[in-house]
C-alpha cells in the first residue's frame, strides 16, 4: 500500500463558508446527538462539526480504541502498524490500489491535485490544468493559472473547457457549502464517460459525502460511477483529524518524495481512522443512514411547506433547505435560542448533518425545534414591521 511517511504538522484548516455563528455556546461535553453548555444546557446537534463527527459525539468505540492505543504509543515519525492497517482497510472496501494518510480532508484535496499532476507528467506530456465546478470547496487549492471553472451541473461547458494542458476533471458529487446541491446522475457519469473517452482523470471529492454520509461508502457508488483518484476525510476519523487520497489504477505513481506538505501516518489518528471505518462498514449502519436519511427529507419537506420555504436537497444524511429569503443566520441563531444546533453554508440555506447513527426520535424533537425557531423569527420580522 501507497503508506508515506513522510510527517510534518498540518497547515490550518480554511472552511467554505462561514456556517455557524461565533457567538455560539461554548460546550464542555457531547454524547451522541447531544451537547452540553458551560452552564449546563443540553443541545441537539445537527451540526456535528460539519459532518465529521460520523459517529456522533464521543462514541464509544472511539473512546476505547483511542484510550487503548495513546497507552501503546502516539506517534513515531515513522511507518506505523496503524497506519498501514487503516490503509488496507481503505483499499479493501473502496476497490482502491493505494492509499495516502493525511491530517485532513484539505490536505487530501491538495494532495489528489499532485497526485493527478504526477500522473500528467507521465502520461499526458507535462499536462497539469485542472478542471473545477464554481464554488467548490476544493478551489482554494488551486490558482487562477491552473485551474479552470465551469457551472456545476452544465456538461457542455465542462467538455468545452477540455484542452491538451487539462490532465483532470475534479468535482464534488454534491457541493456541501454551495448550498447542498447535488450533481444529477446524468451529469456525473457524463463527466465519467468523458473522462474516459479524452483519457483524463476524474477526481471526486469526497471529503463530505464520503464515509457513509450519503448511505453508501462512498457517494460515487451511489452515483454508479468510479473516479481514478478520490480525497476522503471528515467522517473518516470521527472528529479526528484524519484525511486520506484513494488512487486507482495508473493514477497510482506517487512517491514518499512528492508530497512536501503535512503527512501522517500517525498511530492515534490512524487507529480512530480505522475504528471509525470499521463501525461505519458494520451490518445495517448503512441501510440505517440510508432509512434515517428519507425519513429526515420527509418531514423537511412537511416543514418547508408549512412555513413556505423552498425545496429540500441532498442524499442520505446530508441535506439543505432552499430558504425563501436570506434569513438562514437569523434561523440558525433562533434554532440555537430553542437548543438546536444547526449551519448555514449560504445565505438563504440551512444545512443538516447530523449522526449516521442518529436516532428517528431525534429526528421528530429536530423537526419540532426547527419549527418553533421559524415562528420566532417570524413573530421577531411581525414585530420589526411594526415598528
Amino acid at each position: 500500500m501507497g503508506v508515506l511517511s513522510r510527517i510534518r504538522f498540518a497547515k490550518p484548516s480554511r472552511v467554505c463558508a462561514q456556517e455557524v455563528e461565533h457567538s455560539a455556546p461554548s460546550f464542555i461535553r457531547g454524547q451522541g446527538s447531544w451537547l452540553w453548555s458551560e452552564e449546563g444546557r443540553a443541545y441537539l446537534d445537527f451540526y456535528q462539526g460539519a459532518a465529521a463527527n460520523s459517529l456522533g459525539h464521543s462514541p464509544e468505540v472511539l473512546v476505547n480504541t483511542l484510550n487503548a492505543q495513546a497507552q501503546a504509543v502516539l506517534h513515531t515519525g515513522y511507518p506505523s502498524r496503524p497506519a498501514h492497517a487503516l490503509a488496507e482497510r481503505l483499499c479493501q472496501a473502496t476497490g482502491s490500489d493505494q492509499a495516502y494518510l493525511f491530517n485532513s480532508g484539505s490536505d487530501a484535496c491538495e494532495a489528489a491535485i499532485r497526485l493527478a499532476r504526477r500522473w500528467g507528467l507521465r502520461y499526458r506530456n507535462g499536462a497539469g490544468g485542472i478542471i473545477t465546478a464554481r464554488h467548490g470547496c476544493h478551489g482554494r487549492h488551486l490558482t487562477a493559472h491552473d485551474r479552470t471553472e465551469v457551472p456545476f451541473n452544465d456538461l457542455p461547458a465542462l467538455h468545452a473547457a477540455v484542452d491538451s494542458r487539462t490532465v483532470a476533471i475534479m468535482l464534488e458529487p454534491i457541493q456541501g457549502a454551495a448550498g447542498v446541491i447535488p450533481a444529477s446522475e446524468l451529469y456525473l457519469k457524463g463527466v465519467e464517460r468523458l473522462c474516459r473517452e479524452l483519457g483524463i482523470l476524474l477526481i471526486l471529492d469526497e471529503v463530505q459525502t464520503g464515509m457513509g454520509r450519503c448511505g453508501a461508502l462512498l457517494a460515487e457508488q451511489t452515483y454508479g460511477v468510479r473516479a481514478d483518484i478520490l480525497a476522503v476525510g471528515k467522517g473518516l476519523g470521527g472528529g479526528m483529524p484524519v484525511g486520506a487520497v484513494l488512487a486507482r489504477g495508473k493514477a497510482c505513481c506517487l512517491e514518499p518524495a512528492d508530497l512536501g506538505f503535512s503527512h501522517q501516518g500517525n498511530a492515534l489518528m490512524s487507529m480512530a481512522g480505522l475504528a471509525v471505518l470499521n463501525a461505519i462498514l458494520a451490518p445495517g449502519l448503512l441501510a440505517q443512514v440510508a432509512d434515517s436519511g428519507r425519513y429526515l427529507r420527509d418531514g423537511l419537506v412537511r416543514l418547508a411547506h408549512r412555513h413556505g420555504q423552498g425545496i429540500v436537497r441532498g442524499q442520505g444524511l446530508l441535506w439543505g433547505l432552499q430558504l425563501s429569503d436570506d434569513g438562514a443566520q437569523a434561523l440558525v441563531k433562533a434554532a440555537r435560542q430553542e437548543g438546536l444546533l444547526l449551519s448555514a453554508p449560504q445565505a438563504d440555506c440551512l444545512r443538516f448533518t447530523p449522526a449516521l447513527n442518529v436516532s428517528k426520535g431525534n429526528i421528530d424533537d429536530m423537526l419540532l425545534r426547527l419549527a418553533r425557531a421559524f415562528a420566532r423569527v417570524r413573530t421577531a420580522q411581525l414585530q420589526a414591521r411594526k415598528h
